[in-house]
């Protein structure tokens, strides 16, 4: 391993969960395709995510560089699909169901993957989690057949967030974050942007407003949200760090509450506070 375990590292896993959950709302507000929406938070993203890099070691060998595209491909796969899911069904349904995956299979892949144990407290972690995700989306989450398609694109969605996370785990344990960060974005660029190219998307912002906008999901959600969750991942085990991604939904809402005035009833603020107290349950029993 390049860098020793340390207590900042699920601090700063949670911190960039955080930063994601804003990435649906800046994709609403996003005047480019969705999948260009992609493309240039990527793009933005990379010369700060090399500047950072600069003072690291250079990975080599051919097995680590092929881990690194891995990680790009299944990024981009799982930014184009979820970013069309947030023009079908609601961000609710895209947030939840893009995340409750992860908790079923990273878990499980990571017991065969690293024989990482995965103890009963666990489950209790995850039922009350669970238990607060459904207060907090209850209102919001509803499957309909004009959202089935949406509700699907995000499901696979899903399976491509799994696969990233699981190379991003791997790939971290041999790769500096900054640098491993760096090249996966810059990949992920050039994937998305072909996608947006041979679907005939908008590919340019039209002004000023629409440039803030991606600057800012480039930013928060890329620089901020997936290097800390890049950097915590080396240090987390893969059932607390899939636990620690339904934070997502709940900063997403309060966002929507916040920046939208979206109504929140009683039982969704008990809701987040369940969340957080599953996840910190899970992480304190993990010790």
């Amino acid at each position: 391993m390049l860098m020793q375990p340390t207590r900042f590292a699920f601090p700063a896993f949670l911190l960039g969960a955080a930063c994601i959950g804003f990435a649906g709302i800046f994709v609403r507000l996003s005047e480019v395709g969705p999948v260009a929406t992609g493309f240039w938070r990527m793009l933005l993203a990379t010369p700060i995510l090399w500047l950072m890099s600069l003072h690291g070691p250079a990975p080599g060998g051919p097995r680590r560089h092929g881990g690194i595209a891995l990680t790009a491909l299944f990024f981009a796969l799982d930014l184009t699909v979820w970013h069309l899911s947030l023009h079908i069904t609601t961000v609710a349904n895209a947030t939840l169901l893009t995340n409750c995956v992860p908790v079923f299979c990273v878990p499980l892949l990571g017991w065969l993957l690293w024989k990482e144990a995965i103890s009963p407290s666990f489950a209790q972690s995850f039922a009350i989690t669970l238990l607060g995700v459904v207060l907090l989306t209850g209102e919001n989450f509803a499957l309909a057949p004009q959202r089935f398609a949406g509700d699907l694109l995000a499901t696979l969605a899903a399976a491509f967030y799994c696969g990233y996370l699981l190379t991003l785990k791997s790939v971290r344990r041999d790769v500096p974050v900054a640098r491993l960060m760096a090249q996966s974005s810059a990949l992920s660029a050039l994937i998305m942007l072909a996608i947006a190219a041979a679907r005939g998307e908008v590919l340019m912002p039209a002004g000023l407003d629409a440039w803030l906008v991606l600057i800012g999901l480039a930013l928060v959600t890329q620089v901020g949200g997936q290097t800390l969750i890049a950097y915590g991942i080396g240090h987390v085990s893969a059932h607390v760090a899939a636990l620690g991604l339904m934070c997502q939904p709940a900063v997403a809402t309060l966002a929507a509450w916040l920046l939208f005035d979206e109504r929140i009833a009683p039982l969704q603020f008990c809701g987040a506070g369940l969340i957080l107290v599953g996840i910190w349950f899970a992480k304190r029993r993990d010790r």
